[in-house]
Parts: C-alpha cells; sequence; structure tokens
C-alpha cells in the first residue's frame, strides 16, 4: 500500500487561519453532508473523483480531502496519487476527528464542484 500525506484536524484548522493556498473536499454522501461540513469545504461526491481528474491535476493549491473518519478520502488520495496528482492530503480521522477535536462545523448552503 502506497503512503499518502496527511494532516491532524488540528494541524489543518491552524493552517486555514493563516495560510489560504489550501482547498477542502468533502467526499461523503449528501446524507451525511446535510449533518455540517467544515467550514469553506466544497463537495464532490467520491463516485465522482474520476470523472474531475482535471481538477486536481489543474490545481495549484494543496487539496485536503476528508470523509466520515478518513477511510475513503485515504482511497481517494491513494487513487490520485496513483494517477500522478501529488497534491492531495487526507485528513486523518475525518470530520468525526475534526468535531471531536470541538472545531466547527458549517450547516449553510454547500459549494459543490460542477
Amino acid at each position: 500500500m502506497s503512503r499518502i500525506k496527511e494532516i491532524t484536524a488540528t494541524e489543518l484548522s491552524r493552517l486555514l487561519d493563516s495560510d489560504s493556498n489550501f482547498e477542502i473536499i468533502d467526499i461523503r454522501t449528501q446524507a451525511e453532508i446535510q449533518r455540517g461540513i467544515i467550514p469553506d469545504a466544497r463537495i464532490l461526491p467520491m463516485a465522482r473523483i474520476p470523472l474531475k481528474m482535471n481538477f486536481f491535476s489543474v490545481s495549484e493549491k494543496q487539496i485536503v480531502i476528508y470523509c466520515r473518519t478518513g477511510s475513503r478520502s485515504a482511497q481517494v488520495c491513494r487513487f490520485l496519487n496513483k494517477h500522478g496528482i501529488n497534491n492531495v492530503i487526507n485528513l486523518r480521522g475525518g470530520i468525526v476527528n475534526w468535531t471531536s477535536s470541538g472545531l466547527p462545523l458549517d450547516m449553510g448552503p454547500v459549494d459543490l464542484i460542477d
């Protein structure tokens, strides 16, 4: 199994406060998203990742990908790495780790990557 880049929730929170060169992508299901997302995250369902390879390959930003526990997002990071896309980082522990660290969720409208 290939090694992927990972970041913790507290590390990500600190970076977002000081660095705008990050993009956050939520790959969870619609039902999961309705429970809240990380502020400023954009939505891209996991099943659509292969159709959006160009989005990842042309981005000059580091892209943090998350799901509920970090398992699906780790799979996505491995998939993208195998296709030569290395600007992706898995949120270790996913949104579960984010909320258990006391970090806020956004309940507002979501930005879907089309």
